[in-house]
């Protein structure tokens, strides 16, 4: 006898192969002729053709019984479901996302915007922050896999408006976005998170009108500037700032200027503005060979890539690193670990952010009424040659000793009361079970 469907009532499919169904589901049947039975069906159908009703009469199911496995859902007896999960397999069913979606109101579909900076004659690999959004990439797909929901992607320049209006756009064609780097101001997030489920990667932890799964770029910052100052006694630091529009850029300036502020005698001597690009590292690098006064003690990066361009110009102009004064950046992405000197950084979990921050969304997307969170990801310093260690060195440290120093600067700067620090070590890096609407 065939499984009912959800209202008792057996499924009226198939009722035109009715031979096949006896044959099948006959107790004195031979398994041999119901096999065979089966087995000329298959070959008579093309995968093109399949439709879930074809998938219920072979199976000797109903359609709901289908439409639950297809969605994973519970109330499927785990015999029914090997049997459908089969007989999908041998057919190449692959469901109707446009009918799916009409019928549960949800398109199983995220939006991940990433940032674009455009610089003349940099390297191709960065036009599009490939180093960063890669990373974040996979941790999304990482998350959104084993839920069968597929990513839209997409790229704004910053400072474009006719980019921000293409995003109005998108988030009609998606059940949530995954916004980066702070590229989309307050106020327009806020209309964003009105019309969808929003979560914005690497933003500020000010923010307010959505979910920020970031970095914790202060403690990180602080730690790296507090061994130049303490364990290397570098004291006249040269700063090479990102974007004024980043925020990780502004909570490792803070950072910066925290640990000056608190170690008499330790002064910044000079800035440039960079885009965290290898060429602003480069023009960063020339300003301080072009000054022709005393070289600083240390150049403080914002991020790697512009540590290697200040590292690429120092060389050229014949000055010694780390013996005449240290670089370090900050991310840790994979190439500052093969320059000579090796660069010492901070290491942000840069995949782990894409897959937090997907998790939140797919936890707002399931429950919309969820309050606001910052979710903070722990940082490492990670100590190499480039800051004047040893040789060798390849040191990794937890970046807490600062958290004492930035937790004033945090309330300071009105930091939202439900900031989650996630906590370090395996708990830091397990997974938080997080599932869509679909599955819900």
């Amino acid at each position: 006898m065939r499984e009912p469907d959800a209202s008792g009532t057996p499924d009226a499919a198939g009722l035109d192969a009715a031979a096949l169904d006896a044959a099948a589901l006959d107790a004195g049947a031979p398994d041999s002729a119901a096999e065979s039975a089966l087995a000329g069906e298959l070959a008579r159908l093309a995968p093109s053709a399949v439709t879930l009703y074809d998938v219920a009469r072979l199976a000797g199911v109903s359609t709901a019984t289908v439409s639950r496995v297809v969605h994973g859902q519970d109330r499927v007896r785990d015999s029914t479901r090997a049997r459908v999960r089969e007989i999908i397999d041998q057919l190449g069913y692959v469901p109707d996302g446009a009918a799916q979606s009409l019928s549960r109101r949800q398109k199983s579909v995220i939006g991940l915007v990433c940032v674009e900076r455009l610089a003349p004659h940099q390297y191709d690999i960065e036009s599009m922050s490939l180093l960063f959004y890669d990373e974040i990439l996979r941790g999304v797909e990482a998350r959104i896999r084993d839920f069968n929901w597929s990513l839209l992607i997409t790229y704004l320049r910053e400072e474009n408006n006719v980019d921000l209006a293409r995003l109005q756009t998108l988030s009609g064609k998606v059940d949530g976005l995954l916004i980066g780097e702070g590229i989309v101001p307050s106020a327009e997030l806020a209309r964003l998170a009105e019309r969808l489920p929003v979560v914005v990667v690497a933003g500020d932890p000010a923010e307010r009108a959505a979910d920020v799964v970031t970095a914790d770029n202060r403690s990180g910052s602080a730690a790296l500037v507090a061994h130049l100052v303490e364990d290397h006694g570098r004291r006249r630091l040269f700063h090479v700032d990102g974007p004024h529009s980043a925020p990780d850029a502004k909570e490792r300036r803070i950072a910066l200027n925290q640990v000056v502020q608190s170690h008499p005698g330790t002064v910044l001597v000079g800035s440039h503005c960079g885009r965290f690009s290898v060429q602003s590292g480069e023009e960063a690098g020339e300003m301080i060979l072009a000054d022709g006064g005393e070289l600083p003690d240390a150049v403080v990066c914002a991020n790697d890539q512009m540590a290697i361009g200040v590292l690429q110009a120092l060389a050229r102009g014949g000055v010694r690193v780390p013996e005449q004064l240290s670089v370090t950046g900050f991310d840790d992405i994979f190439p500052g670990s093969l320059f000579d000197p090796s660069l010492t950084t901070v290491h942000q979990p840069m995949r782990m952010l894409g897959e937090r921050a997907c998790a939140r969304l797919l936890d707002r997307i399931a429950r919309p009424d969820l309050p606001t969170q910052v979710e903070l990801l722990p940082t490492e310093l990670v100590l190499r040659k480039s800051c004047g260690c040893p040789p060798g060195t390849a040191a990794r440290t937890l970046a807490t000793s600062a958290r004492a120093l930035v937790t004033s600067a945090h309330a300071l700067d009105g930091e939202p009361a439900s900031v989650s620090r996630v906590p370090a070590g395996p708990v830091a890096r397990g997974r938080r079970h997080a599932r869509p609407t679909s599955e819900s």
